[in-house]
C-alpha cells in the first residue's frame, strides 16, 4: 500500500520512516518493528503490545494518530500520521528559548494532550522536546512516541525506570513506586522551563550530581525576564514531592 521513504526518527522498537500512499499519495510516518526482535525479545515483544494498546485508544487533535496496522514476513509496520513540522526539539536547537505567547500557546496544548491521556488512564512515561511534533506552521503539536507509555487503573503505582534522565522525576530516579500521571507533569515541568529559558533547569556534565539535583529539586534559578505567570506554573510543576505537585485534571 505504501512506499517508504527515508528514516525520519527512531524508537526503542524500531525505525519511523517516511510512507508515501501508492495510490492517493498521502504522506504518513511507518514506525517498522523486526519480528526477529519481538521473538527474540519477550520485553520488546510486551513493549510494543502496549504502545499498540495505547495508539488504538488515542484520539484528539493533540495526540498522534495510528492509521492502521500492517504486516509483512519481517516487519509489523505502525501507520502513523504524518507531522510535518518536525521535533519541538528541532525548534528549540534552531531558535533557542521561544517568546512567552509562543510558549503559552503550544504548551496549552501540550496539556490539553496530556489531560485527555491522564482522564483516559494512560501515561506517557518519556515527555521530552523529541517526542512532541509540530505541524507545518509550527503552531499547533501532536504528542508522539507511546513506546514506554502505560495504562494504569487509579491508585496504581508504577516500578519500571524509564524515560530520559534530564526529564525524569525524582521519584523515579530514586527508586520508589511511582504515579505515572505525577512524573509526566513534572516531565512537562522540565519542558516548560527549556521553552523558556533555552537550557535545561537540572543539568551537569558528572550523572552522579545530576540526578542529586534533580532528587533535590535544585533546579538552575529562574531569569528575571519571566513573567510572574511563569515562575508561578513553574514552581507548581517542578515539586519534588509528587503529591504536592499540580495535575491536570
Amino acid at each position: 500500500d505504501y512506499w517508504l521513504g527515508k528514516t525520519i526518527g527512531r524508537g526503542a522498537s524500531g525505525r519511523v520512516k517516511l510512507g508515501i500512499h501508492r495510490r492517493t499519495g498521502e504522506l504518513v510516518a511507518v514506525k517498522m518493528i523486526a519480528r526477529s526482535q519481538l521473538v527474540s525479545s519477550s520485553s520488546t515483544s510486551r513493549s510494543v503490545q502496549r504502545e499498540l494498546a495505547v495508539l488504538q485508544l488515542l484520539y484528539h487533535p493533540n495526540l498522534v494518530e495510528l492509521r492502521q496496522v500492517l504486516q509483512d514476513t519481517f516487519y509489523v509496520y505502525f501507520v502513523m500520521e504524518y507531522v510535518q513540522g518536525g521535533e519541538l526539539f528541532q525548534v528549540l536547537s534552531d531558535r533557542g528559548r521561544l517568546p512567552e505567547t509562543e510558549v503559552r500557546a503550544l504548551f496549552s496544548q501540550l496539556m490539553t494532550g496530556l489531560s485527555w491521556c491522564h482522564s483516559h488512564h494512560i501515561c506517557h512515561r518519556d515527555l521530552k522536546p523529541e517526542n512532541i511534533l509540530l505541524d507545518k506552521d509550527k503552531k499547533n503539536i501532536k504528542i508522539a512516541d507511546f513506546g514506554m507509555s502505560s495504562i494504569i487503573s487509579p491508585g496504581d503505582l508504577l516500578r519500571t525506570s524509564c524515560g530520559s534522565p534530564h526529564y525524569a522525576s525524582p521519584e523515579i530516579i530514586k527508586g520508589t513506586p511511582y504515579d505515572g500521571r505525577a512524573t509526566d507533569i513534572w516531565s512537562t515541568g522540565v519542558i516548560l522551563y527549556v521553552l523558556l529559558t533555552g537550557h535545561l533547569p537540572f543539568d551537569d556534565p558528572n550523572m552522579g550530581r545530576l540526578l542529586s539535583k534533580i532528587k533535590t529539586g535544585r533546579y538552575r534559578r529562574l531569569p528575571k525576564y519571566l513573567s510572574d505567570e511563569a515562575r508561578d506554573l513553574l514552581q507548581r510543576l517542578l515539586v519534588v514531592d509528587p503529591k504536592e505537585r499540580m495535575t491536570v485534571s
